[in-house]
């Protein structure tokens, strides 16, 4: 039987910022695989490091030491324009802040990657209507940021990171910026999406968020402390169970 191979995995992660005369460890010793089509959750309290794990993992900053491969290449070695053009084209991020940008309307926004990717005008406007048009923003296209709600502004992030078709999308505490009600919809929104086929990493420090993916990542100073695999209870409920990592 053919082995599968992780779509990234990383080894030995660690993370250190000088502070005057000692030295603060963000991230000791993180290893763990991610594989396509998963929905993986990364749950941590503030000052964790899991913040830290998913800049390095979203190739926006670099490790202090160990390895990082995604889709079996060493990202590590990369240049800073090689990084810069892995996440345009294998990378979609969704944060709290939205981050649109308030002068361009909602389609020109969610061009803006296919931009940098340097495709033709009219491929970027079609292909950025078609995901507005998936996440429900179909009518609001030349609408702009401050004229929609929170929630269709998650919407708009999401749409933006996925116009890429990349290998990965993270959301970097997606709902922290929104009410429960709309929070629930866009999480709806992110399983939906991994049905689809779409790998999802996700960073929260929220349970319930976090138990949306079919796996947890505990992350505490700086450390895996477990990791938790959703599975099927007796009565077809879902539980969670903590596994053994090796």
């Amino acid at each position: 039987m053919k082995e599968r191979t992780p779509l990234f995995r990383v080894e030995n992660l660690t993370k250190e910022y000088p502070m005057g005369d000692s030295v603060v460890y963000a991230l000791r010793g993180v290893s763990f695989e991610v594989y396509q089509g998963e929905y993986v959750a990364i749950m941590g309290p503030s000052g964790s490091g899991k913040s830290t794990l998913m800049h390095i993992i979203g190739c926006l900053d670099r490790p202090t030491s160990g390895s990082y491969y995604l889709r079996n290449r060493d990202v590590r070695s990369l240049s800073d324009d090689e990084l810069a053009e892995l996440r345009n084209s294998e990378i979609g991020f969704v944060f709290q802040s939205f981050n649109l940008l308030p002068g361009m309307t909602l389609l020109e926004n969610v061009e803006l990657p296919l931009l940098y990717a340097g495709v033709s005008a009219a491929e970027r406007r079609e292909r950025a209507r078609r995901m507005l048009e998936m996440v429900g923003l179909g009518e609001r296209l030349r609408h702009h940021p401050n004229e929609i709600s929170g929630g269709q502004r998650q919407r708009v992030a999401i749409a933006r990171a996925l116009v890429n078709d990349p290998a990965i999308v993270f959301a970097d505490e997606p709902t922290g910026n929104l009410d429960s009600v709309t929070g629930k919809e866009i999480m709806a929104l992110f399983g939906e999406l991994n049905r689809q086929g779409n790998t999802i990493v996700l960073v929260t420090h929220e349970r319930t968020v976090a138990e949306h993916a079919s796996r947890i990542i505990h992350i505490k100073d700086g450390a895996i402390e477990k990791t938790e695999v959703s599975v099927p209870g007796s009565h077809g409920e879902l539980t969670w169970k903590e596994v053994t990592v090796v």
